[in-house]
């Protein structure tokens, strides 16, 4: 198993301005937000920040909290773009602005490894607002998208028709992923592709509870029943645990052992603007062929 990491770079509507403090300072477009960041230890570039908006985290597990608004900002959201995907950025009660921006060179990667495939099956499991499921999209892929929230799934569906990509080939599925990975297994389904990003808490549409220390190593052994030596890649993303990306790239080795392949696993980081230093963000851990 070989250890890497994955760096964002910024790119026109979005950057990490500075860092530092245990907080982070990012641009969207034409706005600027500032958000807790626990990798941030060190000391930010400039202490005076400018922002339209500063969240306040809350004490409950789920990672609630509230936003301090400091310049007009609209609620509603605004449109952003990344290659030929377009989607509406937002604040939400949960601190991210409705799409994971540290994801962009997972999506590049993605795509790298279906490019030349005529029609490559691909799934997006905690797919969310569907950014990941329509760069996809946008390479060639048939996608089904898998999401236990319908007001999620309802902006990927949104997103999609900003994009101009409401008739490509995207199933929006709301569904509790593991339940559905089980299903499509019963049926013999197999993809070319597979992408993961499961929270360290949630709850399915019919009050499934999801913990992810508990629900990660079954659900991965069933992603890799829909994977054979055909296929392309599986990626899992890991958020705001304590759990090494040397275990969970094991986790993916041992599932993934009679594929053949290459397992890599380390971590998300995101280039800050101002000095150039790598910010994590996820662990990761990626399976893809030859």
């Amino acid at each position: 198993m070989k250890l890497v990491t994955l760096t964002g770079e910024p790119w026109a509507d979005y950057g990490l301005i500075d860092s530092g403090h245990g907080r982070k300072l990012e641009r969207y477009g034409a706005y600027r937000f500032i958000r807790p960041e626990p990798q941030a230890l060190w000391a930010p570039s400039s202490a005076d920040w400018d922002a339209h908006a500063e969240f306040v985290p809350g004490s409950d597990e789920e990672g609630g909290g509230r936003w301090d608004y400091l310049k007009p900002t609209p609620r509603e959201g605004w449109p952003l773009a990344w290659r030929e995907v377009r989607f509406t950025a937002q604040t939400t009660p949960f601190r991210h602005l409705g799409f994971f921006p540290d994801m962009a060179p997972v999506w590049d990667w993605m795509r790298g490894r279906i490019d030349g495939m005529d029609s490559a099956e691909c799934m997006n499991l905690f797919g969310y607002t569907g950014v990941g499921s329509l760069a996809l999209a946008a390479a060639g892929a048939k996608v089904t998208h898998v999401d236990a929230s319908k007001k999620s799934v309802m902006e990927g569906k949104a997103n999609a028709q900003l994009s101009g990509m409401a008739d490509k080939p995207v199933r929006w599925m709301i569904d509790d992923a593991m339940k559905f990975t089980a299903r499509e297994v019963r049926r013999g389904r197999r993809y070319d592709g597979i992408i993961l990003d499961p929270p360290k808490w949630g709850r399915g549409p019919n009050g499934e509870v999801w913990k992810l220390e508990e629900g990660l190593p079954g659900l991965i052994d069933d992603v890799a029943k829909l994977l054979d030596e055909d296929s392309r890649f599986l990626f899992l993303t890991v958020y705001a645990v304590r759990m090494s990306a040397l275990a969970i790239g094991e986790l993916v080795r041992q599932a993934m052992a009679d594929r053949g392949g290459l397992v890599e696993a380390g971590e998300l980081t995101v280039r800050e603007e101002a000095r150039g230093l790598a910010l994590p963000t996820a662990i990761f851990a990626r399976w893809s062929r030859d």
